[in-house]
């Protein structure tokens, strides 16, 4: 065992761990970031976030070159799937991704090393195999990140009955794939191979999709997604599922209490949320208190009930996306050199990648009745878009802006349709400097733009939109 000396050990080599490994380190902090994969980015970069998006973009290409190019005047012929040239294109993207993160990395002086972490006391921590060290530090923080929470009943082999991770990577189309769970993971992947010619069942246990989107989006993405081919089995809890050699049959039966009946399928896609993952770090050790659903407790500067030690992303509370945890870790650090920082989690944005895409900041229409707040809502179509109707493909959904009805202030905005998780940071960054929904439609945006759905629907908040 070798024994060095650091300024920050950081656990964890995902967006929230390598961000604030390279943070620390231009703030010329000795720094060190340790991970089990020898390839940097974590669960987000090799097996989740960019994967994904990677798989739903070549499987739009393919959906729109089978059945939306004609009425553009392209014309195609036959249309053949090479899945394994789809599924190679993955990979390059996630290795060329992480290669950069490794240049990163040696450009800041940050030292990786490779294998299981275990803090022993506040001021070590120990590497296990491939490279077994000791590694004496002034500080640590924790950045391990979440896993997929298991259902009892499911027994996952990653072949028949599957996480994301192993939906990112099957051999062949499934005739028939079962989404355990109305998510955003689940209604991405089930977005993929739906495209990509599979039958899709999406099977959630509340009486409807992504439960923490504003409601009247919720409802227009289920509809869109249900005029793709796919189906939703609401209301319904899954039991048991038994694997065989032509596939899996799913025992399901109402959430409410009632009869018990079955699903033939080929594939089983678990995805009903994830947990954060701190088992093997010795946490209860040395003193870190944990809640009763496993979460690090933390203070304002992220730091735990032990000193000198921190965490931050999916491990605390608060929305499991990597953007949160990048600027946990870039907040974290800076506190710990001194300075001020501060999140403000109601201007963090949520985005499912599906198509249309759905995104949203702030408060939704049922938190803001549930907390008795008198608000006016303002919504514009894509539909009277110009240039959502030149793309032809792209003009479902609606922009909606919330504003407190007195002073005008932007409280929420949600969008469902092209391009959502670009158009949004507009409003995030709008909300982020207390705009009102004049400030937004009072703002020159350039025409054609689907950006201009966002002033009608501001206009819509404020006054009266134009253009409807």
């Amino acid at each position: 065992m070798t024994d060095t000396q650091f300024d920050l050990v950081v656990i964890g080599a995902g967006p929230g761990g390598y961000v604030a490994a390279i943070r620390a380190a231009q703030l010329g902090m000795k720094v060190a970031c340790i991970d089990k994969r020898e390839t940097l980015g974590g669960t987000c970069l090799n097996v989740g976030c960019i994967p994904s998006k990677a798989l739903l973009q070549s499987s739009e290409k393919f959906a729109e070159a089978q059945h939306d190019l004609a009425k553009h005047g392209v014309k195609t012929g036959k249309i053949g799937l090479d899945l394994g040239t789809m599924l190679a294109r993955k990979d390059d993207v996630v290795d060329g991704l992480t290669q950069g993160i490794a240049f990163l990395f040696k450009k800041n002086k940050v030292e990786q090393f490779v294998g299981e972490a275990r803090i022993t006391a506040a001021d070590t921590v120990e590497v296990g195999a491939p490279a077994s060290k000791t590694l004496r530090t002034q500080r640590i923080l924790i950045a391990t990140g979440s896993e997929s929470t298991p259902l009892p009943g499911l027994d996952i082999d990653e072949k028949k009955i599957v996480t994301s991770m192993g939906a990112l990577s099957l051999s062949k189309v499934p005739k028939h794939l079962v989404v355990v769970g109305g998510g955003y993971i689940g209604l991405e992947m089930g977005s993929v191979w739906r495209r990509l010619g599979a039958k899709v069942t999406v099977v959630e246990f509340l009486d409807r999709i992504v439960p923490a989107m504003d409601r009247e989006v919720a409802d227009e993405m289920h509809k869109s997604l249900e005029k793709q081919g796919m189906s939703f089995r609401l209301g319904t809890k899954v039991t048991e599922a038994k694997s065989s050699k032509t596939g899996v049959t799913l025992s399901v039966e109402p959430a409410a209490g009632g009869a018990s009946e079955t699903i033939e399928c080929d594939v089983v896609l678990s995805a009903i949320g994830r947990r954060p993952f701190t088992s093997g770090l010795g946490l209860e050790e040395v003193g870190v208190l944990l809640d009763d659903r496993g979460f690090i407790q933390v203070d304002k500067s992220f730091q735990t009930s032990v000193s000198g030690i921190h965490a931050i992303g999916d491990v605390i509370h608060g929305p499991m996306l990597a953007h949160k945890a990048e600027d946990e870790g870039v907040v974290a650090v800076e506190m710990m050199d001194g300075q001020a920082g501060h999140i403000n989690y109601n201007m963090i944005p949520a985005v499912v990648y599906t198509a249309p895409e759905v995104a949203s900041v702030g408060r939704t229409e049922e938190q803001l009745k549930e907390d008795g707040v008198e608000y006016r809502a303002g919504k514009f179509p894509f539909l009277a878009n110009s240039r959502a109707r030149a793309s032809e493909t792209d003009h479902d959904g609606f922009v909606k802006i919330l504003t407190d009805s007195g002073t005008d202030q932007v409280l929420g905005a949600h969008i469902i349709g092209p391009d959502a998780g670009t158009m949004i940071a507009e409003l995030a960054l709008a909300m982020e400097f207390s705009a009102s929904a004049e400030d937004i439609a009072r703002t020159c945006h350039a025409h054609p733009t689907l950006n201009e759905a966002v002033k009608e629907a501001a206009l819509a908040a404020w006054n009266k939109p134009i253009h409807i």
